[in-house]
């Protein structure tokens, strides 16, 4: 997905990104905000405005399209009241809630309006990345999960697969590969190490996948922080 000057990307679920920037040089360069989404402001401001669409069209977990005039002027103001601290405390809750209020109402919060429904596959599936997230180095059957978001397991994995574009499973096989990098980026642990630290039974299994999600093998990773492979 390539989004650029003037655009907003909205990522509704905790799902796994890499980004790039493209383009930007010293006479150019490129400026962002990454804003994190209260839900209790979002729900806040539907309750108060009423009237979001409710229909069952489906969403994606990560959407971008071009700003409007009214959200750029938001996220403009935010930007300049970081220049004064007394007006960044006295204005900047303010600018937030208009900043939410717009980006639910924009055509790529579809997302975000399904979210606020308790009883949305959005919804749902959200409580089940929690689980997944939080527990990750447990083995986790994918019919408990369907249990735990109060779903068949055949319209769990259709959902889940919808907002993650990807299964339960490897959602989970992510999260580990990711921590794992993450500790042999740190040191301080061996391959095998960091293999159980994040719920794998088998090194060799392990490297595999490491390998073919990264495209380097973990002692490649870890010879790259500085650190003694063993």
């Amino acid at each position: 997905m390539r989004y650029s000057a003037g655009d907003t990307l909205i990522v509704s679920h905790a799902v796994a990104l890499e980004a790039a920037v493209i383009q930007a040089s010293p006479q150019q360069p490129y400026t962002a905000l990454a804003l994190h989404l209260d839900m209790s402001i979002l729900r806040s401001m539907a309750d108060e405005i009423g009237g979001l669409e409710e229909n069952s069209a489906a969403g994606h977990s990560v959407d971008a399209d071009v700003s409007d005039r009214a959200l750029i002027d938001a996220v403009s103001r935010l930007f300049r009241l970081s220049r004064d601290p007394v007006e960044a405390k006295a204005l900047a809750p303010l600018v937030l809630r208009e900043i939410h209020f717009r980006l639910l109402r924009a055509g790529h919060g579809r997302m975000l309006r399904q979210l606020l429904r308790q009883d949305s596959p959005a919804s749902r599936i959200s409580k089940a990345i929690a689980v997944l997230r939080s527990d990750f180095r447990e083995s986790i059957a994918v019919a408990d999960l369907a249990a735990f978001a109060g779903m068949s397991p055949s319209a769990f994995h259709e959902h889940f697969k919808a907002v993650t574009a990807t299964t339960p499973l490897q959602y989970q096989k992510d999260l580990r590969l990711l921590e794992a990098r993450q500790l042999l980026l740190s040191g301080g642990v061996s391959v095998a190490g960091a293999a159980y630290d994040v719920g794998y039974e088998s090194p060799t299994q392990f490297s595999r996948e490491f390998s073919r999600k990264f495209g380097a093998s973990p002692s490649d990773i870890k010879s790259r922080a500085g650190a003694v492979v063993v």
